[in-house]
């Protein structure tokens, strides 16, 4: 699978003109699917990036990775442990 197509989620300016880097370090994540690509919680839930599997919450950096992850969501939430 290759994500590097889309693009991911940049900071952007808000009403004030500053800019949310990303969420903070509590907001960030990995994707389960391209292992090692950062993915900010807060971003991929508005844009519906993510999925619910065994009582977690896994979210991915592009819109490709959740087809994916349905495919096998047991060995790619394996790559989350």
């Amino acid at each position: 699978m290759n994500c590097s197509a889309h693009s991911h989620m940049g900071s952007a300016p808000d009403s004030e003109g500053r800019e949310d880097l990303l969420g903070g370090a509590d907001d960030m994540t990995t994707c389960p699917v391209m292992v090692g690509s950062a993915v900010s919680k807060k971003a991929a839930e508005a844009a519906g990036l993510f999925r619910d599997y065994e009582g977690e919450r896994y979210y991915f950096c592009c819109a490709g990775c959740g087809p994916a992850f349905d495919s096998d969501p047991a060995k790619y939430a394996a790559n989350m442990a």
